[in-house]
């Protein structure tokens, strides 16, 4: 399945999700790496994969507080939003074969500092027994005008 092509409002996310598609491809250095899509037409444009698997390694891109047709839920609630976000990076996780008790780091990428505790709750009500390490990075936008958060995650597969 191709990417998913839609009008200037954004993803089918509901679509991206149902047509995740993974290749595995070799690096130049010949690491098996599979790269999981969610059919974005932006990661054509942009050049990435929603995740990428590379030896027992997971990288997940930044992931925001989207719902299943590609709309930003939650405009103006920072707890929600970020626990939306949290959501569909564990669906990623799981699409590549872990879950968030495997995150050894987590990067955070938020509007507005002043509101880090609502950012913190729901990274704690995922994350608290795991503790990975994590970073929260105030950015002056991002690419939605209502979107208050983002975040990435790394994690190791069991061997």
């Amino acid at each position: 399945m191709g990417p998913i092509r839609v009008g200037p409002q954004g993803l089918s996310h509901k679509a991206a999700m149902k047509g995740l598609s993974r290749r595995l491809q070799s690096s130049p250095r010949g690491i098996p790496m599979r790269r999981i899509s969610s059919g974005a037409p932006w990661e054509d444009i942009v050049g990435y994969s929603r995740a990428v698997v590379a030896n027992n390694v997971i990288e997940v891109s930044g992931t925001t507080a989207t719902d299943g047709d590609g709309n930003v839920v939650f405009p103006g609630d920072a707890y929600r939003q970020m626990r939306k976000a949290l959501e569909n990076l564990v669906h990623a996780l799981r699409l590549a074969g872990a879950g968030p008790e495997r995150v050894v780091r987590t990067r955070m990428y938020v509007t507005d500092m002043r509101r880090w505790e609502e950012y913190g709750r729901a990274h704690r009500e995922i994350f608290g027994d795991v503790r990975p390490a994590t970073s929260m990075v105030e950015v002056s936008r991002l690419v939605h005008p209502d979107m208050l958060a983002e975040i990435e995650a790394t994690a190791i597969l069991e061997d």
